[in-house]
């Protein structure tokens, strides 16, 4: 491994959850990584602590400071870690691509709501997006040496979430609190609690057909147990390759920032084959997931009712963590939002962020926040 030229980073979304795991990896290897900037969203505690020890050139809080796209579009970053949750990640990534930077990708909500613009740019500008997500990377990493044209399906895998084992009549009851207790992922609240209905996996679903260009059809559900599979896909003649590992995002990360190298790391946890006694799967009950159902019927749809999707989630796990909804509401809200939605066809940007705008206004106003 050449360790002359150090990768030159910037977070944004610092001190969240992938944030942070992200400056694990930087700590582990000081020699190949070079954090430049560090961007946060409102928890400026954690990041006078981040920058106090990595002392990076650039720094951004809320508003103050540079903007997200001046830090992605820096001469001085090869490769941007877009960690933030909503489309905030949206225009930095955008601006990343433009300037072709390499995008270490942790945000669903950027190709769900605009995966056509987002590859097109990618493309036009030569630009690479690594996927950061478990499962996103278990399909990059199992396509490596492959033909995606190959490609017979993707199985995507699902822990559940924290409600995989409450009966379903139990669910209009639940709290926030025991939806954010996930079974096997450490994560942050937003993505936790899209966890427990599978919006996460739909959201998923949506990145995974822009990432690997495959149609909906050929992506499917599957719910594991232990998340120790990470993802598959089944290739034309009937071979299965799938990515395993310890349920810990530490490693995708690390490959994200390595590839296409793979870096020694010994603080991370190794997969010990002697516990597992064995791999369950099950099939999705669209019924008790809802939300799955409506991510695929709105990427399916296309045009500008992913956007809606993506904002009028976000409006509504806000709604369910503040305490006003309950988790059953959830899917209410979305549905409601993409019922009443016109589409746009070939939606410019413009379109794109316009829909999301009505999308949280529709869903604020069934439910006052």
């Amino acid at each position: 491994m050449d360790c002359t030229v150090k990768k030159r980073i910037a977070i944004l979304g610092s001190t969240g959850s992938i944030g942070r795991q992200t400056l694990e990896v930087a700590r582990a290897f000081p020699h190949q990584i070079e954090v430049v900037a560090l961007a946060a969203g409102s928890n400026a505690t954690v990041l006078e602590q981040q920058v106090h020890e990595f002392q990076p050139k650039l720094v951004s809080i809320g508003e103050q400071g540079p903007s997200l796209e001046d830090i992605a579009s820096h001469p001085d970053i090869d490769l941007i870690v877009v960690a933030t949750a909503g489309k905030a990640g949206l225009l930095p990534t955008l601006a990343a691509i433009r300037s072709e930077k390499i995008v270490a990708l942790a945000n669903k909500e950027v190709l769900v709501m605009a995966g056509t613009i987002v590859m097109d740019e990618a493309r036009k500008f030569g630009a690479e997006i690594k996927p950061v997500d478990s499962e996103h990377s278990a399909i990059w990493q199992c396509l490596q040496g492959e033909e995606s044209n190959e490609i017979a399906q993707i199985l995507l895998t699902a822990s559940g979430g924290a409600f995989r084992d409450r009966p379903q009549e139990e669910l209009a009851t639940v709290t926030a609190e025991e939806a954010l207790k996930h079974p096997t992922w450490n994560m942050g609240p937003k993505v936790t609690i899209d966890s427990a209905n599978l919006m996460n996996k739909g959201m998923e679903v949506i990145e995974a057909r822009w990432l690997f260009d495959v149609a909906y059809d050929k992506i499917k559900v599957m719910i594991h147990h232990g998340s120790i599979i990470h993802s598959m896909i089944e290739f034309a003649d009937g071979s299965v390759k799938a990515q395993l590992g310890v349920p810990d995002m530490r490693t995708p990360i690390q490959y994200a920032l390595s590839h296409p190298e793979r870096w020694a790391n010994t603080g991370l946890p190794k997969l010990d084959f002697s516990e597992i006694e064995s791999l369950q799967f099950a099939s999705v009950d669209f019924g008790r997931y809802p939300c799955l159902r409506l991510a695929f019927e709105a990427g399916t749809a296309g045009d500008t009712y992913p956007a809606v999707l993506s904002a009028a989630d976000e409006v509504a796990v806000e709604l369910f963590l503040a305490g006003k909804i309950g988790f059953l509401d959830i899917p209410k809200i979305l549905e409601e939002a993409l019922g009443q939605h016109t589409g746009i066809t070939n939606p410019s940007l413009d379109d794109i962020l316009a829909a999301d705008t009505w999308a949280r206004e529709i869903a604020k106003g069934r439910f006052a926040i």
